[in-house]
């Protein structure tokens, strides 16, 4: 059911992005540029992934191949450089190829990877403080909130997400920088 949520929120993007037909590609002219919407779409399905992760892992469900499923559908490691750099990364500050992506999310290869989304969340909602289209990418930048499952409590994570249209004219992060709030200590 999970992945099915999953895929219905893939196809949907996707749709958004069509033309006549084209599957998001576009005519003649070229690709669809991306819009706004695309961009939020994304940003919904990203964090209902977050979401269902945990949700499978706390119910013992196969929650490594969701996991990978997430990675692989919504992150362009198949389809060139992606730039990563979790929140809670800090030996192994980035995560350049899809394993190690996936470890980030789930632990695995990277060594400090507890597995971000096994946390459980509840709930993880975008505020973005601005969204730059050119055509063929897409950068927002803001705060995303993850609510706990245990405590209730939202964590604020300032966030860089970049997007680019895969082949399949569906988006797909290629640009991922999270951090923490600054904290001026004395």
């Amino acid at each position: 059911m999970i992945k099915g949520v999953l895929t219905a929120s893939v196809v949907g993007i996707l749709l958004m992005g069509c033309q006549g037909g084209q599957g998001g590609q576009g005519g003649p002219g070229g690709p669809q540029p991306i819009t706004e919407a695309e961009v939020n779409e994304a940003q919904k399905v990203w964090a209902d992934g977050i979401v269902a992760i945990g949700t499978a892992y706390s119910n013992s469900g196969d929650y490594k191949a969701l996991a990978a499923e997430h990675v692989d559908t919504l992150y362009g490691y198949d389809e060139g450089t992606v730039l990563f750099k979790p929140t809670k990364a800090a030996t192994d500050q980035f995560r350049l190829t899809e394993d190690e992506a996936l470890s980030y999310f789930v632990g695995g290869s990277v060594d400090e990877d507890k597995g971000f989304a096994l946390q459980p969340w509840t709930a993880v909602r975008f505020e973005n403080a601005d969204i730059i289209i050119d055509t063929d990418s897409a950068v927002a930048m803001g705060n995303y909130y993850f609510k706990d499952a245990k405590t209730g409590k939202e964590v604020k994570v300032e966030y860089t997400f970049g997007y680019v249209r895969g082949a399949d004219g569906n988006l797909l992060i290629n640009v991922h920088h999270s951090a923490l709030p600054y904290r001026e200590t004395n």
